[in-house]
């Protein structure tokens, strides 16, 4: 049974609602994978080889605060170089919601 002009009119409304709807969740969702900068993962690397070495101290002076401190530090610098960067400019970027109108504006 084919469908009335108006139920095709609206089941083609629908479809462009999900596919733009689509595309805002995946700019949104690839836009919270942000790799880490440079910076980030070398003032990273440094906290951590400081952590260590606090760690270390704490260990040769028998003092087991001064080595759990070290470790916290240890794994803050380890946390800071693999965590993605908080900021995030233009969640939804233009070109991206460009394209999904584009894509739904040509069926």
């Amino acid at each position: 049974m084919p469908l009335s002009e108006q139920e095709q009119r609206l089941l083609d409304e629908m479809e462009r609602n999900l596919y733009h709807s689509d595309a805002d969740y995946v700019a949104t969702v690839g836009a919270r994978r942000a790799r880490p900068s440079a910076g980030a993962i070398a003032l990273g690397v440094i906290v951590g080889l400081v952590g260590v070495a606090v760690l270390i101290a704490g260990v040769a002076t028998r003092l087991p605060v001064i080595g759990i401190i070290g470790f916290v530090v240890m794994f803050a610098g380890v946390v800071l170089a693999v965590a993605p960067p908080r900021r995030r400019h233009g969640l939804r970027a233009a070109p991206q919601g460009g394209a999904a109108r584009r894509d739904s504006d040509s069926e």
